[in-house]
């Protein structure tokens, strides 16, 4: 059975919009669209290059797929390449015009749809897409979670976990990796159970 990764930006204070560029998306009025660029260093590149390896799908909200057949069908490097050869899946409650080449829209019942891919593909990536994530995390409808945080703090803008989630256990799969600018890399895996808790006063 494949897994659902889920690749996310955040700052400290957990903003995740916009990171790419500063029209990547404006809404309410956020004026740091392009944070992450200033923070990009090798060891940031190496990192998401890594990640991508075995991705086999890409699966999006609507407003992370307008913004990626915006850009990538048009742009060269193994990203591009990578991309545009993939099969894309859209998450939308409306019906939207898919131009990418090998885009398809999911059902409207996310949970059958998540399944079906899971039996099609190995290793399927969810990359932004904040406001599609926040279902994704409600119900639990994800394997791996790797998270970028990087040191700054914006005070505003969508957050990763903008509309809480329910209580979930994961497990560090890998050691944490920091990078000379300060960015700090966490791959998570999903695990059973959800999070205990104990007394401090027993501690010695």
């Amino acid at each position: 059975m494949g897994l659902i990764h889920i690749d996310l930006f955040t700052t400290l204070d957990g903003v995740a919009q916009a990171p790419g560029g500063p029209s990547e998306d404006p809404e309410g009025g956020f004026t740091f669209g392009g944070w992450q660029a200033p923070l990009i260093d090798e060891v940031v590149g190496e990192q998401i290059d890594a990640g991508m390896e075995g991705m086999d799908a890409l699966l999006l909200g609507r407003r992370t797929y307008d913004i990626f057949a915006g850009y990538w069908p048009h742009a060269d490097g193994d990203i591009a390449r990578l991309f545009n050869r993939l099969p894309k899946y859209v998450a939308s409650r409306r019906t939207p015009a898919l131009e990418w080449a090998g885009s398809t829209l999911l059902g409207p019942d996310v949970a059958a749809a998540v399944s079906e891919l899971r039996d099609r593909h190995a290793n399927i990536h969810v990359i932004g897409s904040l406001d599609f994530v926040q279902t994704l995390f409600a119900e639990r409808l994800f394997d791996r979670l790797t998270l970028w945080v990087y040191p700054i703090l914006l005070g505003s803008g969508k957050k990763v976990f903008a509309r809480g989630v329910v209580p979930t256990n994961l497990r560090l799969i890998e050691p944490v990796v920091a990078s000379p600018k300060g960015a700090v890399l966490q791959r998570y895996a999903l695990a059973e159970g959800t999070p205990g808790v104990g007394d401090m006063s027993a501690v010695d």
